[in-house]
């Protein structure tokens, strides 16, 4: 082997001497979070009221540094290196630093290459813009907004499934190493609120110190529905409805014959219940179905997460109620959308007022045929600053003997629409803002219409009603409430004439938006057949065990049990009771006798099962307000002792229901690390 050269060996002596520093320095990184978790320890005994002076494991003075800057990290590496290597490699005289042997590099290397692996193995979970947003933060109080129980149920199934999951939670966080979660323990707590963390935080030590990441949630409490519906039900995909279409002909056959697939109806808006005799095919969607629409409208219909994120507004609790909390809804009681359902243009005007917002001065909304229904210049509650006439198309003139407000223009309006009424627009969310009015049924045609490939950057209605209309609008001085109303329906009634694809770049993806010809047949028909898929779901059971060898546990009462036990009675899973659970079954029964028992129980099979459940309720007794503190502190030791009892890697999720039509729940999570089980808090 050729010798090195003098530079080559310095060059090496240097890397050596970096690699051992940089060791070195990890290790004293890693004594400092040590530090920090025994820092952490010594406050939460404290807040708990189990603080001994005595204790061992309390630090002295002051815990937030172990070492001091008196010296430097080089210093304190050559010290350390010393003291490890007594008989250690004789120093170079012009740099005073170890000299390594070549079985001392490779020991080093081979550290530092296990520690590299040891950090990658970690799976992570970190929130994106969606998830920041709805972070129970006081800062963040005016601008959050809450996400939604099935953004938690996606995560749930992607820290089990990975890329096999259904749903992804990409829209709100990462989740990064799935494969190397342990296991997925939920706890659901009935009864609690959002309001109860953020009044009562200090209550709660171990979610404060133990899950890092607190959001706000849309739970189904604040309207009404279930929380175990929305847990354990997962809404069919396109490819899962596609093979059971194939297999029985329609979704509703396979609803009476597959015992895995379960009928769905949530709604946050108060609707007429639906008979149950009431029975949706195929054959009955193309019999409904409008002689000039190629699929059902409804499937043009925003979803609720989508009018939450495009910022409609919506009746829920919480800080969206306090946003909302002046607005009116379209009707008292609305009936479910079907294809038949009729379509209403709708667009307003809007002028600057002294309230330095902008207020409604005309209303326009045009039905199917394009008949204008209702037209009517509007007085403002304020004084108007800016009449904005280049925009509004308003004027001072236009407004002088106009008396009409605000207020009767919602009445007429809750007057003129039926309970199923569809509205039609462009961007309608700012028109419901100015009109100060909710509506279930939307149809937004900067949604459904897109140029730009991108679903967040908007095509203006003049561009979408020049390229697929052929007219031009908008190209006097102000827009025209009534011309803008008609192009958006022309839109949507040229959508349906085609399919769903049609106009939409985000949809055909790489396909030209100039080639927008109408499906064929067969991909109309099954359109058809999907229509009602949101409707329909499988249990969430039915995804987790569907591995070999995954197994899951649902823990509580024996009301809580029979309610998840609907969406398993008829399933083709094998389910067993605690005392009777053998290895080939799938999913395990466990009834407890109160809300203790449930969580010990819980924490007893933690580390058994690939998914645990455990869902307690709390009485109506334990919320009283003299009652509060001590519920607060027995949900806290509660929450640790599962805590405590979950395996490394683990993915913990405690989920807070909400309080019925009063404030939303919230979620907190956490992925537990090596270093963070050495926490250990007497509770």
């Amino acid at each position: 082997m050729k010798e090195r050269t003098t530079k080559q060996l310095q060059r090496l002596e240097k890397k050596k001497a970096k690699m051992a520093a940089f060791l070195e320095i990890a290790r004293l990184n890693d004594k400092d979070k040590e530090a920090k978790l025994q820092a952490v320890k010594q406050t939460v005994a404290t807040i708990d009221g189990f603080n001994n002076p005595n204790d061992k494991n309390n630090i002295a003075g002051d815990n937030s540094r172990k070492r001091t800057c008196e010296k430097s990290s080089e210093n304190i590496c050559l010290e350390a290196y010393k003291e490890e290597n007594t008989d250690g490699p004789e120093l170079q005289d012009n740099t005073k630093k170890p000299r390594l042997s070549d079985s001392q590099y490779a020991s080093l290397k081979e550290e530092l290459r296990k520690r590299k692996k040891r950090l990658q193995a970690i799976p992570r979970l970190t929130l994106k813009a969606v998830g920041e947003n709805a972070t129970l933060d006081v800062g963040n109080l005016g601008k959050r907004i809450p996400i939604f129980l099935s953004d938690i149920q996606h995560l749930l199934l992607y820290s089990l499934l990975g890329h096999h999951s259904p749903y992804l939670p990409a829209r709100w966080c990462k989740l990064e190493k799935y494969n190397k979660i342990s296991h997925t323990v939920v706890i659901v707590l009935e009864g609690l609120s959002s309001y109860h963390f953020m009044a009562y935080e200090s209550m709660f030590p171990h979610i404060v110190y133990n899950l890092k990441h607190r959001l706000e949630v849309i739970t189904p409490a604040v309207y009404g529905a279930s929380i175990i519906e929305e847990l354990a039900a997962v809404p069919l995909t396109g490819t899962q409805s596609d093979k059971l279409i194939k297999q029985y002909g329609s979704l509703e056959t396979a609803l009476q014959t597959n015992g895995n697939v379960i009928k769905l109806l949530r709604s946050v808006f108060p609707m007429h219940s639906i008979k149950n005799d009431v029975k949706f095919s195929t054959k009955n969607l193309n019999e409904n179905l409008p002689p000039t629409d190629k699929f059902c409208r409804t499937k043009l219909l925003l979803s609720l997460w989508q009018m939450v994120e495009e910022n409609y507004p919506v009746p829920l609790k919480g800080t969206l109620a306090e946003r909302y909390g002046s607005y009116i809804l379209t009707k008292d009681v609305y009936e479910e959308a079907t294809s038949t359902s009729p379509m209403f243009g709708l667009d307003c005007e809007m002028c600057l007022t002294t309230s330095n917002i902008l207020e409604l001065t005309r209303i326009s909304i045009v039905d199917e045929d394009m008949n204008v229904i209702y037209d009517s210049l509007v007085k403002p509650e304020n004084v108007i600053t800016d009449y904005l006439t280049r925009y509004s198309g308003i004027t001072e003139s236009m407004l002088d003997d106009v008396t009409i407000t605000l207020h009767d223009v919602q009445q007429r309006i809750r007057t003129l629409l039926p309970p199923n009424a569809i509205l039609v627009g462009q961007s309608l969310n700012s028109d419901l803002h100015t009109l100060k009015m909710m509506h279930p049924y939307i149809i937004d045609t900067s949604v459904i219409f897109n140029l730009t490939g991108d679903r967040y950057r908007k095509t203006k209605l003049q561009i979408l009603a020049r390229e697929f209309l052929g007219e031009n609008i908008q190209d006097k001085a102000g827009h025209c409430s009534t011309e803008d109303s008609k192009a958006s329906m022309k839109l949507v009634k040229l959508k349906l004439a085609n399919s769903v694809n049609y106009g939409d770049a985000v949809l055909l993806g790489d396909r030209s938006m100039r080639i927008l010809k109408m499906e064929t047949n067969n991909e109309t028909k099954r359109e058809l057949q999907k229509t009602e898929i949101k409707k329909y779901a499988t249990s969430i059971f039915s995804h987790i065990t569907k591995n070999k060898g995954t197994t899951a546990a649902i823990v509580g009462n024996d009301e809580v049990i029979s309610e998840y036990s609907k969406y398993l009675t008829n399933s083709s899973l094998n389910v067993m009771d605690d005392e009777s659970f053998a290895k080939d079954d799938q999913v395990r029964l466990v009834i407890a006798e109160n809300n203790k028992h449930a969580v010990d129980r819980t924490s007893e099979i933690a580390m058994e099962h690939a998914f645990v459940l455990c869902h307690v309720k709390l009485n109506e007794e334990q919320l009283k307000d003299e009652q509060l503190e001590e519920t607060f502190r027995t949900v806290n030791k509660w929450i640790h002792k599962v805590w405590q009892y979950s395996a490394i890697n683990s993915l913990a999720c405690v989920i807070f229901s909400g309080q019925n039509n009063t404030a939303n729940g919230s979620c907190f999570l956490n992925i537990k690390t090596e270093i963070s089980s050495d926490i250990v808090i007497r509770a």
